[in-house]
């Protein structure tokens, strides 16, 4: 997964963005460690050691594939925005197993101003960065959850956070699956009730019990 990040990052045109990308997510960095080892969730999916990487690396991946069917799409800041979307989960979540929690911080502020934070920050260490592809790579930190009432300070308003936070939900629910999976008693097809899901997952090809 490390191999497949750093190939999609040499992929970004914009010298800004991949000269971004390649200092937060330097092997020798901070972040790059924590963003490594980190789960991408509490529970519901990729709730596990690395988690954070697998699922921001299927996002991207997925962004990047996606970007090429629809027109008018800046592949660019959507990869990296999906790369870099959940990465406020760094200061939001525990990253110690098995049991992984919220910090202090991510029950105050939450995880997606945390890494608005975090970008921003980083953004400013870089010269000349453009004001306008700032503005559309923050906009999909800040709107990748989709609704204000899941937790969007905004709504996704560009074709980039549109792309992002449909493949990043689409990424979450299909994990759930996984999950589910992994749980469910032998020979068991049907799941009970699943939140995530709003219903129950089925699994066609395991044997009945």
């Amino acid at each position: 997964m490390e191999t497949d990040l750093r190939t999609l990052v040499a992929t970004v045109q914009c010298p800004h963005l991949r000269g971004l990308l390649e200092t937060v997510f330097a092997p020798e960095s901070e972040t790059w460690e924590r963003y490594r080892c980190a789960p991408a969730a509490k529970y519901y999916h990729q709730a596990y050691c690395h988690g954070l990487l697998e699922h921001c690396l299927s996002v991207a991946q997925g962004v990047s594939a996606m970007a090429a069917t629809f027109p008018g799409i800046d592949r660019d800041v959507a990869v990296a925005g999906a790369l870099l979307h959940d990465i406020g989960k760094l200061d939001a979540y525990t990253s110690q197993p098995p049991q992984f929690d919220m910090t202090d911080l991510g029950k105050l502020q939450g995880e997606i101003p945390l890494g608005y934070y975090r970008v921003r920050r980083a953004i400013e260490d870089v010269p000349g960065f453009p004001a306008a592809t700032a503005a559309g790579l923050l906009h999909i930190i800040l709107a990748h959850h989709g609704l204000l009432e899941h937790g969007s300070p905004v709504v996704p308003c560009t074709r980039e956070a549109t792309l992002v936070h449909m493949i990043d939900n689409l990424g979450g629910r299909l994990g759930s699956f996984d999950r589910i999976e992994r749980e469910l008693p032998e020979g068991a097809r049907w799941s009970s009730f699943d939140r995530a899901l709003s219903g129950s997952a089925y699994f066609a090809d395991r044997e009945a019990a």
